[in-house]
């Protein structure tokens, strides 16, 4: 029997950048059986380097996955690290909501004892700095930091692989022996193509966003749990096609 995950990006979304996405989580480190599809928003902001962007992720997010029970779905994922939408669709849906975030959170608290996230350009270190808050753990938090590098979320680091990584490696060193990390995370899934090099170039675990989320979903269904309704109860009556009317960007 196959089983289905649904992994959300909050932004519109080509096909191929679809398939560049879909590269940092390969058949070699999924479970036999088990399909991934990626999936961008209908509408939205392109860089998520605002409010005004978040405000629109949020809610395309919501409306890419909140069928996704009845599509047949085992698993949602908010796949970036703004997790854009993750307590709406927990609040939508009974089955597993994982967010890119939180999952890489987790588990790198699960290696060290402070932990940094090294990222592409300053909009994005405050989303970051947010969620850092949200759950609870700047006593975690050894630093943020980024490369000064305007992101691309349709090509990701193609062609751009060299720089970034030398880039990323400063400023992974500086969070090691300045701010006391003992573990560094990528600050977005769309770095995944510089993580086995700066992993093998650093003294400490570096976690790759997109693979700490998938195996958090593989473990949800693994054991058999979802998020708690009592934690996000469902509304009183669902909204699922409000967003249905909306143009889709153009080649996403």
């Amino acid at each position: 029997m196959t089983v289905k995950l649904k992994f959300i990006l909050p932004v519109p979304l080509s096909s191929d950048a679809a398939q560049r996405f879909a590269a940092q989580i390969p058949e070699t480190v999924r479970k036999p059986g088990l399909t991934i599809d990626f999936v961008g928003c209908r509408a939205g902001g392109p860089l998520m380097d605002s409010d005004h962007d978040a405000t629109l992720a949020a809610a395309f997010v919501l409306a890419a996955g909140a069928r996704a029970e009845e599509e047949g779905y085992a698993a949602v994922c908010s796949f970036s690290m703004s997790d854009s939408g993750l307590a709406a669709l927990r609040s939508r849906l009974t089955i597993p909501v994982v967010g890119a975030a939180q999952a890489s959170f987790a588990l790198a608290q699960q290696l060290g004892r402070k932990f940094s996230v090294v990222t592409m350009w300053a909009p994005w270190a405050r989303r970051l700095e947010e969620n850092v808050a949200r759950y609870g753990l700047n006593g975690r938090l050894a630093s943020i930091r980024h490369i000064d590098m305007s992101p691309d979320t349709q090509a990701l680091l193609s062609g751009k692989e060299e720089v970034v990584f030398g880039r990323l490696r400063e400023q992974a060193l500086a969070a090691i022996e300045r701010d006391g990390a003992d573990v560094v995370i990528l600050g977005s899934t769309t770095m995944y193509q510089v993580h086995a090099r700066l992993a093998a170039a650093l003294p400490c675990p570096v976690v790759n966003p997109g693979l700490a989320a998938y195996k958090a979903c593989e473990t949800m269904l693994d054991l058999g749990l979802s998020h708690s309704k009592i934690g996000y109860p469902a509304p009183a009556t669902f909204a699922d096609d409000i967003f249905d009317q909306i143009t889709p960007v153009a080649g996403a």
